[in-house]
């Protein structure tokens, strides 16, 4: 993720992966019919306001509950570039990466406000609140996943590894 301002949106501690993109419309894995609907019963009017690029900053325990990987393909389809909470559910931090978003953690997150403008520099471990005028440092993301973002997930990712093994 580049060092683009980006909008927040924010949600409290424990937002499961049922909020994230509930279960009735699992019986398709489209992602823009996912993205159609991701937060919706968090925040009904989420996706007409989300822009493509605007980060969710949350509490604890983001993406608890099952461990269904639409959660993190409805988020990215809808056009959210990266989630920052306090923690992740363990199995929704891999799914994330998996599936190529960006999610950082920063036990600070409640001092970030819904509408400020932020900006991530993912390589240094910060970001920056420009609205507030405040920085905040986390633990960078190992290089590896890193290129699991880069990449758009995992699957781009080995798909790439092969090409370039056939050089």
């Amino acid at each position: 993720m580049s060092q683009t301002e980006a909008t927040v949106w924010k949600f409290g501690d424990n937002i499961d992966t049922d909020l994230i993109i509930a279960a009735r419309y699992l019986n398709t894995s489209d992602p823009k019919a996912l993205a159609d609907h991701v937060m919706e019963d968090a925040d009904p009017n989420f996706v007409n306001n989300l822009q493509e690029g605007d980060v969710i900053v949350a509490g604890e325990n983001f993406g608890c509950g099952s461990s269904r990987e639409h959660a993190p393909i409805a988020l990215k389809a809808a056009g959210v570039s990266a989630v920052i909470a306090k923690s992740f559910a363990r199995i929704f931090y891999r799914n994330a990466f998996n599936m190529g978003l960006a999610i950082y953690e920063l036990p600070e997150s409640d001092e970030i406000n819904e509408l400020d403008k932020i900006t991530i520099d993912p390589a240094n471990g910060e970001i920056q609140n420009l609205t507030q005028r405040k920085n905040y440092k986390f633990t960078p993301i190992p290089p590896f996943m890193q290129e699991l973002i880069e990449a758009g997930g995992l699957i781009n990712y080995a798909k790439a590894e092969l090409k370039e093994g056939d050089r």
